[in-house]
């Protein structure tokens, strides 16, 4: 199985470097990722060293606890568009679901999803899985599947849990047939990340993507 072009290939820490952008995008370009995950201050930056390349620029939007105001996240996506990410990736407000208070998630998706797809933008809801109960996940498939987003993630990779091949089969069983799934977050290895594949994602985020690929080689026909 060739997992390249299913690969965000990320860094995502806040002591990111410009040397490592540079590593970051120049690994997407080698290796033919779907695209380089970096940090808001990095888009122009990406975007830049990514030109002329299949690779997108993908950034994130209230990262990583998703407690942001919806003012706030407004405001990084606006940023974010202006500076050329193409995919963005955004965290719930995890307070507001774990109160119950659905109609807060059903506004901040109003206020946020329209302006991206109307850019043309590549929209991907993280909604942190590991620290959800099934039903919730449930819920949010109910919620943001039908809301027009192009991916629902497992995990920012800053929970106590990441990606599941349970939570991939929840996501592919309640969400709608057109929505991808992407599964993030503790995916180290090529046989798990095959595995979350073969479980329904369609998107990995990873940081060891170079070991993952490599990982891959001679393991099989698909």
């Amino acid at each position: 199985m060739q997992l390249n072009h299913f690969i965000d290939h990320t860094i995502l820490k806040p002591t990111t470097l410009i040397s490592d952008i540079e590593k970051v995008c120049a690994e997407a370009r080698q290796y033919g990722f779907a695209s380089a995950c970096i940090p808001p201050p990095f888009v122009k930056k990406t975007k830049e060293l990514l030109q002329g390349s299949s690779v997108k620029t993908c950034t994130v939007i209230g990262f990583p606890f998703g407690y942001s105001a919806i003012e706030a996240k407004l405001a990084e996506v606006l940023l974010a568009i202006v500076d050329g990410a193409d995919e963005l990736d955004i965290v719930i407000n995890l307070i507001a679901l774990k109160n119950n208070d659905w109609q807060y998630l059903a506004n901040e998706a109003n206020h946020l999803i329209p302006i991206i797809k109307e850019k043309g933008k590549t929209v991907k809801i993280i909604i942190e899985s590991g620290v959800l109960t099934d039903e919730e996940i449930i819920k949010c498939c109910e919620l943001y599947g039908p809301a027009g987003i192009d991916y629902l993630k497992t995990s920012t990779g800053y929970a106590e849990k990441g990606a599941s091949i349970h939570a991939v089969e929840l996501f592919k069983k309640h969400l709608p047939q057109h929505t991808g799934i992407k599964a993030s977050g503790g995916i180290r290895d090529y046989a798990f990340a095959r595995q979350l594949v073969e479980a329904g994602a369609t998107r990995l985020g990873c940081s060891a993507s170079v070991a993952i690929v490599e990982g891959g080689k001679g393991e099989g026909n698909y």
